[in-house]
């Protein structure tokens, strides 16, 4: 059935042999033209496929030598009978059929692509994002967005179904340091003042849960001047929710029902609920990441106690100044060569450990070890014990004086292990809450000084029995949070708020807030809270993540329409990009550019 105004017209990658007989319209772009003589060959394109559409010299010599002129990325409108094709390619949905035309008319010429528009062109990325427009075409991207926009409307439909409300919240909004940049608005009608994007609307949504909208939810851009990577971008999209008179389970309970819903709608994979729960703590010590990916094994296990006062220098260093010695076992791995077990060795180091000791145990039970000979051999049994270790396996070690560096160095190398093992399954997706995270990390403030910030922000509740440790330990208060984790990336996170006046005030404390600053910075809030506050809680998913995913990609740039590139620039638009005096001196503002070092 067609979705157009004209019951003839159909995408170019909706034909299927049940069209076979009709007389259809196809509209897009000409993929590549075909000349065997007496016959042209056009494989059409738009965002469903493609369709192959016969001009036979024969039938109309007029129209054959019309298509005669066509060329790449020329923009068609086609008209013809559809038939059975002689030789099928099952390679692409359309294969068993073809276009007879008996119609061309040509929208518009094209000048020649400055890449050929494939999925197997090889091309520079920096080109490929100059003209993303051109990029854009290719099948794969415009699979991508259209997963992204059925995750959108599945997440619409799943919310509205559970009571939420979709509000939208102000892009212009207040400047609150704490975290990440701020992206500033400069005002014409205040000089000298200035709006922040939001970084998140996580004030506005517990506003509203104060206004009575008990249940929340908005598909929101959201904007952080930070460093990028793979899975970052300056300006990104969440799925914000958030919930009034709930605890930590009716949120995620709630989440659970929409990744089951997700999965099943999107790629028809059926998630096992409830969701596999972890405690932050448990995800450092198992796998050395508070996102661990589940797909593989390669766990870490601490042979602290196993190598005490073993006689090797570098483990009873560590060990004497209070750190730890903890390693993996790799099954298989001991058909690692030495090259590439130095090429682990200067990986993990660049994770701030010293290095990498390793004992393998090849198919014949024969033992090689950087270490070894300074052991005794019941020590060296005991450490191939304690690691599982048998024949054809790996053992490979790090020691550090501070414990959350050796983990943090073994869960990155344990990642890398598996990619370069391919122990990496496809099409397999484990699922898993995070819970208990520390309510406080230590920082450096903008002079160096060492001080607490919020793990997650000013506003996550801590847990009840922790209460008491406010004044006396901070640094071991745990908070009512909880991340969800896909495949090793943290889809979204969020917390149960403080809706308590007294403790939220205890909370600025411990961040060393003077009155001033929290006056300053969360006025608002404070006023707000002093007219009956709800106990609410909420998470805000990364949408491009999730999407990124899903789609099977390894970039949210790919599941972004138009993405910027590291320097957080735009090569289509040219920007950012300098700006007139006469605008400048609208905003009240003069620049003071340093100059560029030659």
């Amino acid at each position: 059935m067609s979705i157009f105004l004209n019951p003839q017209r159909h995408y170019c990658g909706s034909l299927r042999e049940e069209h076979i007989g009709q007389r259809v319209t196809v509209c897009g772009w000409c993929a590549r033209m075909r000349d065997l003589g007496g016959l042209i060959f056009i494989d059409l394109r738009d965002r469903e496929g493609i369709v192959q559409c016969i001009f036979d010299e024969a039938d109309n010599k007029e129209l054959f030598d019309l298509a005669f002129t066509v060329r790449s990325e020329y923009t068609l409108k086609i008209e013809g009978v559809v038939r059975q094709r002689s030789s099928i390619n099952d390679k692409i949905p359309t294969g068993r059929i073809e276009i007879l035309a008996d119609s061309l008319e040509i929208y518009e010429k094209a000048d020649t692509p400055p890449f050929e528009i494939s999925d197997e062109a090889t091309v520079n990325d920096a080109l490929r994002l100059k003209y993303r427009y051109l990029d854009l075409r290719r099948p794969s991207l415009q699979k991508s967005l259209a997963l992204r926009h059925k995750i959108a409307h599945v997440a619409r439909q799943y919310f509205d179904e559970q009571g939420f409300l979709e509000i939208e919240t102000p892009m212009l909004t207040k400047s609150t340091p704490e975290g990440a940049r701020d992206y500033l608005v400069p005002s014409r009608v205040h000089p000298g003042e200035f709006y922040a994007l939001p970084q998140s609307p996580q004030q506005y949504k517990q506003l509203l849960m104060l206004s009575g909208f008990d249940r929340y939810i908005q598909i929101v851009r959201c904007f952080r001047d930070e460093d990028l990577r793979a899975d970052r971008q300056p300006e990104f999209t969440q799925i914000d929710l958030e919930m009034s008179f709930v605890d930590q389970e009716d949120v995620m309970a709630v989440n659970e029902g929409f990744l089951q819903r997700v999965f099943k709608e999107v790629l028809d994979v059926d998630i096992t609920l409830p969701i596999q729960r972890m405690p932050y703590q448990e995800a450092m010590e198992r796998f050395g990441s508070d996102k661990p990916d589940l797909r593989f094994g390669y766990e870490i296990f601490d042979l602290s106690e196993t190598v005490k006062s073993c006689g090797f220098g570098v483990f009873d260093g560590a060990l004497e100044q209070g750190g730890t010695v903890r390693g993996i076992k790799i099954e298989g791995g001991a058909k690692f060569s030495r090259k590439e077990i130095d090429s682990l060795t200067e990986f993990v180091k660049t994770y701030r450990v010293k290095g990498l000791a390793w004992a393998k145990v090849n198919e014949n039970g024969e033992l090689s070890s950087s270490f070894a000979k300074f052991l005794k051999p019941e020590t060296m049994e005991a450490l191939l014990e304690k690691a599982g270790a048998g024949k054809g396996d790996l053992v490979l070690i790090v020691a550090d004086t501070d414990t959350a560096t050796a983990l943090n160095a073994l869960g990155m190398l344990r990642c890398e292990v598996a990619r370069r093992m391919d122990a990496i399954p496809e099409g397999v997706y484990k699922l898993l809450w995070v819970t208990d995270f520390p309510l406080f990390e230590y920082g450096e403030d903008d002079e160096g000084k060492k001080r607490l910030y919020a793990k997650h922000h000013p506003f996550t509740a801590p847990k009840d029995e922790d209460l008491p440790l406010f004044e006396t330990n901070p640094i071991a208060m745990r908070a009512k949070a909880y991340d969800i984790v896909l495949n090793g990336t943290e889809l979204g996170g969020g917390s149960i708020r403080i809706h308590r006046s007294d403790v939220q005030q205890r909370m600025f404390k411990a961040l060393g807030f003077e009155e001033a600053d929290i006056q300053e910075r969360f006025g608002h809030m404070i006023e707000a809270f002093r007219y009956g506050a709800p106990p609410h809680g909420g998470l805000a998913y990364g949408l491009d993540r999730l999407v990124m995913l899903m789609a099977g990609r390894d970039s949210i740039r790919d599941v972004i329409a138009f993405p910027k590139v590291q320097n957080a620039s735009d090569l289509m638009m040219h920007c950012p990009s300098l700006v007139d005096e006469k605008q400048l001196k609208e905003l009240s503002i003069a620049l003071d550019i340093p100059e560029k070092k030659e």
